[in-house]
C-alpha cells in the first residue's frame, strides 16, 4: 500500500494539472467566438462575421455566460487586505528558520605565517575534539600539543596533510580538527598559522566529551578573543550555524566590500554582493544577517508581482491567487533563503518587467508617466545586470516588447506617430544604455576603494575604469570557458518539467531523521504553467492577445539563452522562468474569472492544491528533520533524479 502512494500522488498532481488545463481549454474554445472571412464589401475591404459557423449546428450548443468586463485595475480596500495578508504570512514563514542570529564577531587576526595562539590546561588531560570556527583566508594551521611545553606532537592525518584546516569551503562556519589516536594527556595546545588568517573561537574538549570551561584553561596575552564569545558554540555544525553551497562565497565577498578588502568572488557583478553587505552591517557576520537581504527581498517580489497582476488582470482573485502560487512555489521559498544573488537578479526582473508593461499599457498621450516607466523599467535592467548578467537575457525580451509595440503603432497610425517613434529611441538610448552603464559602473565602488582609490574622482580615474574593463573581461573568460561536473547539474529540458532539483544540503541523523533541502518548482505551478504557457502561445497566435504574447516573451527570453549554454547549469536558473509561469497562470485565471461561472472552484482549487503541494514538501525545502520513511514514500516522486 505504501509503495503504492509514491505512485499514486504524483500521478494524482499531474491528472489534476491535466484535468484544469482542459477545462480552460474547453471553456475559452467554448467562450471566443471564431472568426471567417467574407467577400470584400463595396470600400473593398475584407468583412468579417463574429461566430459564422459552415454548417448548421445539430443542435442547440450549451450556453455560455457572457464575459465579464475589464477588470478595475486600480487598488481598492480588497486589494490591500490580500496583499497585506499575504505578504504577512509569508514573510513569518520565510524568515523562521533562517538560520542563527549568532556566531563569532572577533577573530585573532595572524598577520603572517608561522605565528602562534598557546593555551594552557590547569592540569593535564586527554583531549577528545576541539571544534573551530574560520574566518577570513585561507591556509593549513599547524596543531599541536605537549605535555610539558618543551616537546611537541603535530596533529597530522595518515597522508600527512594538516589535522587543522580552512580552506576556502570552511570559512564562516564551524570545523572539527583531526586528532591524533595516541595523544595521551596534554597541557598546552599550539596552533601555528600557516599564512595570514582570521581564527574566530576555540572549543576544546575534554576526555569525557564535555567543552573545557575557560576558567580552566591559561590563555596567552593576545588570544583572548579565541575563547571569548563560547555560548555561539553549536553542538554540530549545520546549515544554521554557517555557510553552505555558494554561500561560501558571497557572503565572504560581501564582508570583504565592507572591510575594504578585494573581493575574492569576481565571477559576477558586484551589486548582489553589496546587497548581502547591507544584512551584514545590520545583523553582523552571522547565518541571518547574510541571509537576510536575500529573504527580504524575497517577500517584496509579492507586492511587485501583485501589483503587475492587478495592472494586467484588474481582478483581485486573479492578483491575490497568482501571488500566493508565486509565494509558495518552492523554488521562490528556498532560493530566496539562500544567500546568493539570483535572488537579486529575479527582483530586478520582476520590476523591469511591471514598469515596461505599465509602459506599453500607459495611453500614447500620457508622455511624463510613459517616460517615467521607461526610465524606471531601464533603471531596473541597469541594477539587475550590475546583480547578474542574466538580467541581460530579460533585457533582450524587453526590447522584443518595444519592437513589436512599435510596430504595431507604426502600422496602424503611419506617418502620425513616426516623430513619436524617433523621440523614444532617443529616450531608450538614454534609459537603457546610458543610465544602466551608469549604474552598472558605480557598482564598482568597493573594487576601487579596496585598491586604494577613494571619493567621487575614483570614477573618473583611469584605474578605476580599468578595474572594471578587466572585470568584464575576467568575467567573460571565466563563464565561457568553465568546464566543470556537478553531481545535481540539471539541463533546461528538466527544468521545465521538474525533473532534476539541485540538493542544497544534507545531513543523516543518528535516529534515523534526515536533514536536507532543495531547489525545485512547486510541480503544480510547473507542470501547470507550462501547459498555461503552451495556452500563451496558442492565444497569441489564435486570438492575437497581447498579454499572452508579452508573457510568452518574458519566458522564452528567460528560457532560450540556456538551450544554447553548453556549460554547467542548475535547477535555480529556471527560477526567473517561474515569475511568468505564474503569470501564464494568472491569464487562465483570467479568463476562467471572465467566461467560467464555476470559476471560484476552479481557481480556488489550483491555488489550494498548490498551496498543499508547498506544506506537504516544506520538510525538504527548510532542512527540517523528518523520517527518511516520509521522504521515500510521500515526496520522492521521481526516485533516481529527486535527491533528497
Amino acid at each position: 500500500m505504501l509503495s503504492n502512494i509514491k505512485i499514486i500522488i504524483p500521478l494524482a498532481a499531474a491528472l489534476f494539472v491535466l484535468f484544469w488545463t482542459l477545462r480552460w481549454a474547453s471553456i475559452h474554445r467554448r467562450a471566443v467566438p471564431r472568426f471567417r472571412k467574407l467577400p470584400l464589401g463595396p470600400e473593398g475591404e475584407t468583412a468579417t462575421a463574429e461566430a459564422l459557423p459552415e454548417t448548421e449546428p445539430e443542435s442547440e450548443p450549451a450556453p455560455v455566460p457572457e464575459p465579464e468586463p475589464e477588470g478595475d485595475k486600480r487598488f481598492h480596500k480588497p486589494d490591500w487586505i490580500a496583499l497585506g495578508c499575504l505578504t504577512a504570512v509569508y514573510a513569518v514563514v520565510a524568515f523562521i528558520g533562517l538560520g542563527s542570529n549568532t556566531a563569532p564577531q572577533t577573530f585573532l587576526h595572524y598577520q603572517q605565517g608561522n605565528t602562534y595562539a598557546l593555551i594552557e590546561l590547569e592540569e593535564p588531560q586527554e583531549i577528545t575534539a576541539i571544534r573551530y570556527y574560520s574566518g577570513l583566508c585561507t591556509a593549513d594551521y599547524t596543531l599541536q600539543f605537549s605535555y610539558d611545553g618543551e616537546t611537541w606532537i603535530d596533529q597530522v592525518q595518515e597522508d600527512g596533510t594538516s589535522g587543522m584546516t580552512q580552506t576556502y569551503t570552511q570559512l564562516f562556519r564551524w570545523n572539527d580538527a583531526v586528532l591524533n589516536a595516541d595523544n595521551g594527556a596534554v597541557r598546552y595546545i599550539r596552533i601555528i598559522s600557516g599564512a595570514e588568517q582570521y581564527l574566530g573561537e576555540v572549543a576544546i574538549y575534554g576526555a569525557d566529551g564535555a567543552l573545557i570551561d575557560t576558567e580552566e584553561l591559561i590563555i596567552a596575552s593576545g588570544c583572548e578573543m579565541l575563547f571569548d564569545e563560547q555560548d555561539t558554540i553549536p553542538d554540530s555544525y549545520s546549515y544554521k550555524n554557517g555557510t553552505y553551497f555558494d554561500e561560501i562565497y558571497f557572503p565572504r565577498t560581501a564582508l570583504e566590500m565592507i572591510e575594504g578588502i578585494w573581493p575574492y568572488e569576481i565571477t559576477h557583478p558586484p551589486l548582489g554582493k553589496a546587497i548581502i553587505s547591507l544584512g551584514i552591517r545590520i545583523f553582523g557576520m552571522t547565518p541571518f544577517g547574510w541571509r537576510f537581504m536575500g529573504t527580504l527581498f524575497g517577500v517584496l517580489m509579492l507586492p511587485v508581482l501583485y501589483v503587475l497582476l492587478k495592472k494586467m488582470f484588474g481582478y483581485t482573485a486573479v492578483a491575490a491567487c497568482g501571488s500566493a502560487l508565486f509565494a509558495f512555489d518552492f523554488m521562490h521559498y528556498t532560493q530566496t533563503r539562500l544567500a546568493t544573488i539570483d535572488t537579486y537578479a529575479v527582483f530586478f526582473i520582476l520590476l523591469m518587467y511591471l514598469f515596461m508593461y505599465l509602459w506599453v499599457a500607459e495611453p500614447p498621450d500620457r508622455s511624463r508617466r510613459r517616460n517615467l516607466w521607461l526610465f524606471l523599467c531601464g533603471l531596473s535592467f541597469g541594477l539587475g545586470a550590475a546583480s547578474k548578467w542574466t538580467c541581460i537575457y530579460a533585457g533582450a525580451g524587453l526590447a522584443v516588447i518595444w519592437l513589436i509595440y512599435w510596430i504595431i503603432r507604426l502600422r496602424r497610425e503611419k506617418k502620425a506617430v513616426r516623430d513619436d517613434f524617433i523621440l523614444n529611441i532617443g529616450w531608450c538610448l538614454l534609459f537603457f544604455i546610458a543610465v544602466p552603464c551608469l549604474v552598472y559602473y558605480v557598482s564598482y565602488y568597493s573594487y576601487g576603494v579596496s585598491q586604494g582609490l577613494s571619493g567621487v574622482k575614483m570614477f573618473f580615474s583611469k584605474d578605476y575604469l580599468q578595474i572594471v574593463l578587466d572585470n568584464q573581461s575576467y568575467m567573460w573568460n571565466y563563464h565561457s570557458d568553465l568546464v566543470a561536473t556537478h553531481p545535481y547539474s540539471s539541463k533546461w529540458y528538466q527544468w521545465i518539467l521538474d525533473i532534476r532539483p539541485i540538493l542544497y544540503y544534507l545531513e543523516y541523523f543518528e535516529d534515523g531523521t534526515i536533514s536536507s533541502f532543495a531547489a525545485f518548482s512547486n510541480p503544480i505551478v510547473c507542470w501547470g504553467g507550462l501547459c498555461a504557457m503552451i495556452g500563451m502561445g496558442w492565444l497569441a497566435v489564435r486570438d492575437r492577445d497581447k498579454k499572452a504574447l508579452f508573457i510568452l516573451i518574458g519566458y522564452l527570453a528567460n528560457l532560450l539563452p540556456w538551450v544554447l549554454v553548453s556549460r554547467l547549469t542548475f535547477a535555480y536558473h529556471y527560477f526567473p522562468c517561474t515569475v511568468f509561469l505564474v503569470l501564464a497562470l494568472a491569464r487562465i485565471f483570467e479568463d476562467l474569472r471572465r467566461r467560467d461561472g464555476k470559476w471560484r472552484a476552479a481557481i480556488g482549487s489550483f491555488t489550494a492544491v498548490s498551496v498543499a503541494m508547498f506544506v506537504m514538501f516544506y520538510p525538504v525545502l527548510s532542512g527540517v528533520r523528518r523520517s527518511a520513511t516520509y521522504s521515500n514514500i510521500f515526496l520522492k516522486w521521481f526516485t533516481d533524479t529527486w535527491p533528497f
